[in-house]
Parts: C-alpha cells; structure tokens; sequence
C-alpha cells in the first residue's frame, strides 16, 4: 500500500509528463503492479485498521462497564444508563482516571454487540399478485333516513389502491 502523495506523484508523472510505467516504476522505487494499481485508481485508498488500539487506562475498568450494561438491558429504556452516566460513575465510585471520549468509544461498541440488529421483512408484491379484504357495517343517511348498510372493502397490495362497495343487505344474489 502506498501513501496518497506518492499515488499522486505517479498519477501525476504517467498523465502529465508523459513518463511510462516502467519508468515511474524505476524512478520512484516501485513494483510495476503498484504503479498500475495506482492508475487504475483514482481515489486513493481508504484506511483500514488492522489490530484494535490498545487501552491500558481502560482495561481494568471494562468488566464493571459490562455488568453495568448486562444489567441495563433487562431494565426499562428510561432508565439505562448512558455512556455520560457511566463515566460519572466510574469517575465517583472507582476513581476512573480517563477520557469520557474513550468510555463513549467503548459502550457504543459493546451496544452494537451485545444488541440484535433490528430485523424486518419487507413486504413487495407483484400487481395482481395480493388483496386485503374486509366486510363491515356503517350508519348511511338515504334520503334523509338514517340505514345500516353493509360494505365490502378490499385494499391492492401493489398499488394500495382501496375499493369500497356498499349493500343494502348482507345476502346479495345477483
């Protein structure tokens, strides 16, 4: 993996001198596979961290932070503890003697572990495919009467498009 600066000083030697890759190979003490990819590419590349950073000032800290939050995910929403809270805590109790940064860091990783991803199922029909139905009854004014009609309802699953029909009875004979 090369640095951006050198990415773009061979971007810059094959596009605006005219130089070849061999010679940008040879020049900036690169594989001719390097120079290529970093042609072919021309955002650079983004950064990906390999081993976790260590946290020495955290470490003894992070099992009273799990219990605090195994606990949290059996009490109401209202009354979990927050990541602000949860440094006040270590701060006041155990004489915690880190950055609020790092144990905001910290529990926002672990929610996102300990925690399911929300699942659902997105409902997608093909036209023709699905209908919801529905009978019922309703209070009508006819005339200056008040009736109890009888209506069909039904709902386009595509489109969610509604039909609404209403009978003067519930046996309808055509």
């Amino acid at each position: 993996m090369i640095q951006v600066d050198s990415q773009e000083q061979i971007r810059r030697a094959y596009f605006l001198e005219n130089k070849s890759q061999r010679q940008i190979a040879k020049e900036f003490h690169h594989s001719r596979h390097t120079v290529a990819a970093a042609l072919a590419d021309p955002t650079a590349s983004a950064y990906t961290q390999r081993v976790p950073r260590p946290t020495p000032v955290l470490e003894p800290y992070k099992p009273i932070i799990e219990e605090w939050l195994q606990e949290d995910r059996t009490a109401p929403p209202k009354q979990r503890r927050t990541a602000r809270r949860i440094f006040t805590q270590l701060v006041e109790q155990h004489h915690f003697p880190g950055a609020e940064s790092s144990i905001r860091r910290y529990v926002r990783q672990r929610r996102t572990d300990l925690e399911p991803p929300e699942a659902f199922l997105l409902l997608e029909y093909a036209p023709g495919q699905d209908a919801q139905c529905d009978f019922g009854e309703a209070q009508v004014i006819i005339g200056g009467e008040t009736v109890t009609a009888q209506f069909f309802c039904m709902r386009l699953g595509y489109s969610k498009t509604p039909f609404v029909y209403a009978f003067p009875l519930t046996c309808h004979h055509a």
